[in-house]
């Protein structure tokens, strides 16, 4: 870590974007040590060419989320100051009002982010500004993973292997016991003035109910998890209908804990609890699959709109707002896929199994373009993350990086009855099925008269007819891409 000569009384600015913690926090933790004063900064950046702003979910969370780091910040001496505008000029004008001597920051890898970094790193640095950026994201930067003909991976598995092979990843660092404080107050705005929260009507009570936002919340979910559910977790994480993921999705994606945190936790958890070995081995693979997503959000700038497979630019999407909307409603009359979507609005969270089935009804059975699904969980998801959100939709669609190939294709009753049996799932989120026995739970068009009868369930009315046939649908999703150019 860089260390900081500069006169005692010159500040250094700590920017913090998706990396809303004190622990772990290497641009902080820099701060920190070198003892002069600290400025710690968040700005609400506007920028009208940005096609991915925040979604209402990731709006709400994000509002919680920095109020909690405030807070945090404050107990250490050093409160967190609010402003919105265009990063240089603010950090600029800051610079100007307090003297400061340094800029420090976490990298982002996606593009427009590293773009718009290296134009700001480069006008502070002219203003003769000590400017440093750090890794507080990924467990290894994107170019230091390479193939052995020293190209950027495409298939996960390799790519994994290679990760395990590499030095192990460094240990967390604690968070700062305090802090030096800036001799006086500045101005800054408050969190209300930029209108993060939803405003009439409130949809976000299921938000609340069922997350923390915050550096404590991400810790205490990774310690319960690590004490209750890990040891299960190979057997349980497809499994919708039990506690049986980590949940931290949200928590990572806000930069909240770390990657190095989760995953010195978990190797910690393994060594003292050997018969947890197998299920934490699971759990890091998918921390992997979240750096294989980075990894590739770092060298495919267009992973958000543009197929990584070309061959798709052609491809026959259909124009279907009607099945568009049933899906985001969950009113497409196949149980699982509704639960899920019906959870997602909810919550502001899918369980990931239910995830590939309700992105495979939309892009196979529906033949809806993969980037109207991303924008939608983009908008929904407190999750929503930039690398992980369009490279799963591509992998679903198999348009991606180390896609799923083209004849597979989620049969959503099948589906149901493998990994939610006994129905727990649907019932929680579709309770007008909740009294249909277990055998018709994710198929009640084909239920007896009888049993809809008993179980008070009327298709059409409590809930509705397939919107589509699956088996007729499957086949048309085969025939296009079937259709598609062999690759070159």
């Amino acid at each position: 870590m860089p260390e900081f000569l500069l006169p005692d009384s010159a500040p250094i600015i700590v920017w913090f974007r998706e990396d809303l913690r004190l622990a772990d926090n290497p641009a902080l933790a820099a701060a920190a040590a070198s003892g002069n004063p600290v400025l710690p900064l968040y700005v609400w950046e506007d920028d009208p060419a940005d096609p991915h702003p925040p979604g209402g979910a990731a709006r709400w969370w994000l509002h919680h989320s920095l109020r909690r780091l405030s807070d945090a910040l404050g107990h250490l001496g050093a409160p967190l100051l609010l402003r919105r505008g265009d990063p240089l000029r603010v950090i600029e004008d800051l610079v100007a009002e307090t003297g400061a001597g340094a800029v420090l920051w976490n990298r982002r890898y996606a593009t427009a982010g590293r773009v718009r970094d290296t134009r700001i790193k480069e006008g502070l640095r002219g203003r003769g500004l000590r400017v440093e950026s750090f890794n507080a994201t990924l467990l290894f930067e994107p170019w230091t993973v390479r193939t052995k003909g020293d190209q950027p991976f495409r298939v996960f598995t390799p790519f994994w292997r290679r990760c395990l092979a590499m030095p192990e990843p460094s240990a967390p660092m604690p968070a700062p016991a305090r802090l030096a404080a800036f001799a006086r107050p500045l101005p800054g705005a408050s969190l209300t003035d930029w209108g993060l929260l939803p405003t009439a009507p409130d949809w976000a009570g299921g938000l609340r109910e069922n997350w923390q936002p915050g550096e404590d919340g991400g810790r205490d979910r990774l310690a319960e998890f690590l004490v209750a559910t890990a040891a299960g977790y190979k057997a349980e994480r497809d499994r919708p209908g039990v506690e049986g993921t980590s949940r931290l999705s949200p928590h990572l994606r806000w930069g909240e804990i770390g990657p190095r945190q989760v995953w010195h936790a978990a190797r910690i958890t393994a060594h003292a609890k050997p018969e947890a070995t197998a299920g934490i081995e699971a759990f890091l693979r998918e921390l992997g699959w979240r750096e294989f997503c980075h990894h590739l959000l770092h060298h495919e700038p267009g992973l958000a709109h543009a197929p990584m497979d070309k061959r798709f630019t052609a491809f026959p999407w259909r124009d279907d707002e009607d099945g568009l909307g049933a899906w985001q409603r969950g009113r497409t009359g196949y149980p699982i896929v509704d639960a899920g979507m019906r959870q997602l609005w909810h919550t502001g969270w899918m369980h990931n199994r239910v995830r590939m089935v309700a992105a495979s009804f939309l892009v196979k059975d529906l033949l809806i373009p993969w980037q109207a699904g991303a924008r939608w969980f983009w908008d929904t998801l407190v999750d929503a993350d930039p690398a992980d959100n369009p490279a799963n939709w591509q992998w679903v669609a198999g348009c991606g990086a180390d896609a799923a190939p083209f004849f597979r294709v989620f049969n959503p009753v099948l589906q149901g009855e493998t990994y939610d049996p006994r129905g727990d799932y649907v019932r929680r989120w579709v309770p007008e099925l909740a009294a249909l026995p277990d055998a018709w739970i994710h198929k009640p068009w084909l239920a007896p008269a009888a049993v809809l009868a008993q179980a008070g369930v009327r298709l059409g009315k409590t809930y509705p007819h397939p919107i589509l046939d699956h088996a007729a649908a499957r086949d048309r999703a085969l025939d296009a891409f079937r259709a598609l150019p062999e690759r070159d």
